[in-house]
């Protein structure tokens, strides 16, 4: 997200924390920096200038001026007021309040076109895998053509019930959410989402029927779903609804596209409502709880290691990971089949271009240096290998000029894309030997030494020594 913003601030981070000594004049220089990354980013106003203010107070006082490291203490200032900025008030749990008689409801509410109907989608996912809740989708936007039917598709793609509404009821949205709650609750429904109905730009009319519809159904969570690309049109509709339907949280959606990051650092502050979730993908899992302090740090161009650890410990099935390490530790070798399987778990944790943007700003400027992410490449890698017999996958000094031909005509690549992936085998296959004989340093020379790169990389990764 806030690729602009993470980019200035992550160079100004880089500037500061060199500074051996702060003083009035040098802070000013630095906070007028802030300043103009924050509204460039479409930072609402009035949060820009109680955020510098606040900055300014902490960075003059002693934990600055009487500090060893000035430089870095005052980037700990800046992580810390980001945090503020963003988090919950002190003492507010993250995440959705659902102790109340079952079923407890939310109402997802929002502007046309903020994604809506799929955050529904994702959120009952999250609640069926991650707090094993028996969960109902309502579909209560009458007005969108397919919109029900989007809903009903989406509930069938992540294995939770739909509520059909009767033909009787099929024009009333309050009637839809009402004979929803009555038909769930003596089926013993934990969360009954109900999607209701956006409009372009805020109408009356689509505020009275939202706030009657709350008042059918009493909503333990009412979150605004809002399009974190908007900028300070979020803070403007984050308020409007909030005087109308006193939210309970919000829901940022696209903030993998944002070029900006105003609606992230300005809601929060504009309506005092938390920010409870960010969608952080197009795909069904790509739901995570927000976390502001995470959040500062990859604005500040800290990268994001929890996240990455996080990733990994989804995709990467630690069994087999215990099995290939004691499989190359043998001296058994490591084969196409282990190579494929390795690509495989990198895709599952969002790709080389996912793992890269939880890195910090530094690797990530580095790796856009070399010619950026091809994720079409690692897709082709794992084409050439189903296209190789079991015995080839085994024995890769098996597939000399003919078999190439064969695998390459299988997969529908040149022979030099099937020459190109054995050459990336070869060298991950060296890295594996290096790891398992001499452990981190010779496995870090053995990548700044591979030609071709990591996989999924244009070029050669640079900063690897």
């Amino acid at each position: 997200m806030s690729n602009q913003l993470t980019e200035r601030l992550a160079r100004l981070v880089k500037t500061i924390k060199g500074e051996a000594r702060f003083t009035e004049s040098n802070t000013a220089d630095v906070l007028r920096e802030i300043r103009l990354a924050l509204i460039e980013a479409d930072v609402a106003l009035p949060v820009v200038k109680s955020f510098v203010e606040r900055v300014k107070t902490a960075a003059l006082g002693q934990e600055v001026m009487g500090s060893l490291t000035p430089g870095q203490a005052f980037v700990s200032i800046v992580h810390r007021e980001l945090t503020a900025l963003m988090g919950p008030e002190p003492g507010v749990p993250a995440g959705l309040n659902l102790a109340v008689t079952p079923p407890a409801v939310i109402l997802l509410a929002g502007l046309q076109g903020a994604g809506k109907t799929t955050t529904a989608g994702k959120l009952a996912l999250r609640l069926k895998s991650s707090q094993k809740k028996k969960v109902l989708l309502v579909p209560c936007d009458v007005y969108r053509p397919a919109a029900t039917e989007q809903l009903r598709t989406l509930a069938a793609q992540v294995e939770v019930d739909f509520y059909a509404p009767a033909k009787a009821e099929a024009e009333d949205p309050v009637a839809i959410a009402r004979n929803a709650i009555e038909w769930a609750k003596p089926r013993y429904y934990d969360v009954v989402i109900v999607d209701t109905a956006g409009r372009l730009a805020i109408d009356e009319a689509m505020m009275q029927e939202a706030a009657a519809i709350s008042a059918a159904v009493t909503p333990a969570e009412t979150l605004f779903v809002v399009d974190a690309m908007l900028g300070q049109d979020a803070v403007n509709t984050a308020r409007a609804f909030n005087e109308r339907l006193h939210l309970t949280g919000i829901m940022l959606t696209k903030l993998d596209g944002d070029s900006r990051g105003g609606a992230a650092l300005s809601v929060r502050e504009i309506t005092g409502v938390p920010i409870k979730f960010a969608g952080v993908s197009e795909k069904l899992d790509g739901l995570e709880l927000f976390d502001a302090e995470r959040m500062a740090s990859r604005i500040l161009g800290m990268g994001d290691v929890l996240a990455l650890v996080e990733a990994t410990q989804k995709a990467v099935d630690i069994e087999q990971a215990h099995k290939l390490a004691a499989k190359v530790k043998s001296g058994k070798g490591f084969d196409l089949e282990d190579f494929k399987q390795q690509i495989g778990q990198m895709r599952k944790m969002g790709g080389m271009q996912g793992l890269i943007d939880k890195l910090p700003h530094e690797i990530q400027a580095a790796a856009a240096k070399s010619g950026g992410v091809d994720e079409k490449q690692v897709g082709r890698m794992e084409g050439i290998i189903n296209s190789m017999t079991p015995a080839e996958r085994r024995k890769p000094e098996l597939i000399k000029a003919t078999r190439k031909r064969r695998i390459a005509m299988g997969a529908g690549v040149q022979v030099q894309e099937v020459n190109r992936l054995l050459n990336q085998f070869e060298q991950t296959q060296t890295m594996m030997k290096k790891f398992s004989q001499g452990g981190m340093g010779k496995l870090m020379r053995a990548v700044g030494g591979m030609k071709g790169g990591l996989p999924g990389l244009k070029g050669k990764f640079p900063g690897m020594r």
